[in-house]
C-alpha cells in the first residue's frame, strides 16, 4: 500500500491490478504541465462514472525533465526511474531533448532503461477531425513498432573518430567492406529475441481485439540479413507459438478462395516503401502492423498525419513488468503556459492506460465523449482554425468539455 492506493503487481507475465492503482505520472516540458492538467480530470471523471466510486486512480507525480534538472542536477533522477518501476504503470507529457550533450533523448533512455520493446500506435479518425484524406474514416491500424534496437540502438561513431576509423579499418581488413575516407558509422543490430516478442505482442493484440490481419512491415529486399531477418522471425514466432490460429496470405488465397476462415488472425507481410502507399490507397485492408525501429517510427507519424496530425495520436512504450503511456507529440515551448494547445494525443494515451489496467468501460467512455466534443465544434485552436463554424476553447476548457459530454 501506498498513502494514496495501493502498487499494481506483476507475476507470470500478467499485471494485477488493484480498485486504486498507484499510476506514475510525469507532467513532461514545454506544454506538458498545461495538457496534462487537462488530462487527469478526464481520467478521473471516466473512472467515477464508470464505476461509481468502486474504483479510483491514486496519482504519483514524478519529476523528470527540465524541472527535474533545475531542482536535481539529472534529467531523469534515479528517484523517479525507482519509482516509475514500482508503479510499474505510468503517463508522461513530452519531454525535451537536452540540447548540446547529456541524455540523447529522455525517451530513449527511458525504453532503454526499461526495456519497453513495444512501442504502440493506435491511430483511427475522430469525426470532424481536420485531415488531408477523402476517406480518413478507412484508415484505423495499430503500429507496433519495435523500440529497443535497430538503428536507435544508438551503436555509431563520428566521422574521422578514433572508433570510427577503427571500425572501418577492421570491416575493410578483416571482412573486405567498401568504405569512404571520413564515413561515420553506425550499428543497426536486430536479434531473434527482439524480434520475437515485437511480433508475438502484436499477435496477441490482434486475437485479443478482434482484428483480422497482421502485417510484418520490412525492408528485407535490400537488408535481408537484419530487415529480412525481422520477417523470417517474425513468420517463426507465428507458426510456433499461434499455429492454430494464425494462416498465412499464401494458405489464405491457396486453400480459401482469398476469404480468411473466422476465428484467424492472417499474418502477412509488406515491403516497407510500398506500405506507405498502400496505405494512402487501400487503407482498409490493414489492422495491425509490425515494423522495426525506424520504419516504426516513419510509419507512426505519417499515419498519424493521415487522420489529423500528431494532436490526436496516442501512444504507449510497454514491456515486460512496465508501461508508459505518453503524447506522441513534442514540447512546443513557444506555447508552454498558455493554456492553449490541443490535450487530445495526452487524453487519448490516457484511455489507451485505462484500456490496458482493464478497465475498457472507463476507457470507451473517455473516447466516446472526445468525439462527441469534437462534433460539437468546441476545440482548441490547431483543430477550430480548420473546422468551419468552430469555437475556439482552451486547453482546459476542451477537457472541460470532454468532461461535461460523457454526463450528456
Amino acid at each position: 500500500m501506498t498513502a494514496d492506493g495501493t502498487l499494481i503487481g506483476y507475476a507470470d507475465g500478467r499485471y494485477e491490478v488493484p480498485d486504486n492503482p498507484v499510476i506514475g505520472c510525469l507532467a513532461g516540458d514545454g506544454i506538458g504541465p498545461d495538457i496534462w492538467a487537462a488530462t487527469r480530470p478526464v481520467l478521473d471523471a471516466a473512472v467515477e462514472i464508470a464505476y461509481g466510486g468502486r474504483r479510483r486512480l491514486a496519482w504519483r507525480p514524478l519529476a523528470a525533465g527540465e524541472a527535474a534538472y533545475t531542482d536535481t542536477g539529472s534529467y531523469l533522477p534515479e528517484e523517479t526511474l525507482a519509482a516509475l518501476a514500482e508503479c510499474r504503470v505510468s503517463i508522461k507529457g513530452p519531454l525535451a531533448t537536452p540540447v548540446g550533450g547529456g541524455i540523447r533523448s529522455l525517451n530513449v533512455a527511458l525504453r532503454h532503461h526499461f526495456d519497453l520493446y513495444a512501442c504502440i500506435r493506435p491511430v483511427r479518425y475522430y469525426e470532424g477531425v481536420p485531415n488531408p484524406m477523402k476517406r480518413p474514416d478507412l484508415l484505423d491500424v495499430v503500429i507496433f513498432r519495435e523500440n529497443t534496437e535497430d538503428v536507435y540502438a544508438g551503436i555509431e561513431w563520428e566521422s574521422d573518430s578514433v572508433e570510427a576509423n577503427r571500425v572501418i579499418d577492421f570491416l575493410r581488413t578483416k571482412l573486405g567492406a567498401t568504405i569512404r575516407e571520413h564515413s561515420g558509422i553506425g550499428i543497426k543490430p536486430m536479434s531473434p529475441l527482439g524480434c520475437k516478442r515485437l511480433v508475438r505482442r502484436a499477435i496477441q493484440y490482434a486475437l485479443d481485439n478482434g482484428c483480422r490481419v497482421v502485417t510484418l512491415v520490412h525492408k528485407g529486399n535490400i537488408m535481408k540479413f537484419t530487415e529480412g531477418a525481422f520477417r523470417q522471425w517474425g513468420y517463426e514466432v507465428a507458426a510456433a507459438e499461434f499455429g492454430d490460429r494464425v494462416i498465412t496470405e499464401d494458405e489464405v488465397y491457396r486453400d480459401h478462395g482469398g476469404e480468411i476462415p473466422a476465428g484467424k488472425v492472417m499474418i502477412n507481410d509488406r515491403i516497407a516503401d510500398a506500405i506507405f502507399q498502400q496505405l494512402l490507397l487501400r487503407p482498409a485492408e490493414y489492422d495491425v502492423l509490425a515494423a522495426p525501429n525506424l520504419n516504426g517510427d516513419y510509419l507512426s507519424d505519417a499515419c498519424a498525419a493521415q487522420v489529423g496530425g500528431l494532436g490526436m495520436a496516442p501512444g504507449a512504450n510497454v514491456g515486460d513488468g512496465v508501461a508508459i503511456f505518453e503524447a506522441t507529440h513534442g514540447t512546443a515551448p513557444k506555447y508552454a503556459g498558455l493554456d492553449r494547445v490541443n490535450p487530445g494525443s495526452l487524453i487519448l494515451s490516457g484511455k489507451m492506460l485505462l484500456d490496458f489496467l482493464g478497465w475498457r468501460d472507463a476507457g470507451t467512455l473517455v473516447e466516446t465523449a472526445l468525439q462527441r466534443a469534437i462534433a460539437a465544434k468546441q476545440v482548441t485552436y490547431d483543430l477550430a482554425r480548420q473546422m468551419e463554424g468552430a469555437t475556439e476553447i482552451s486547453c482546459s476548457a476542451f477537457g472541460a468539455r470532454i468532461i461535461a459530454a460523457m454526463k450528456e
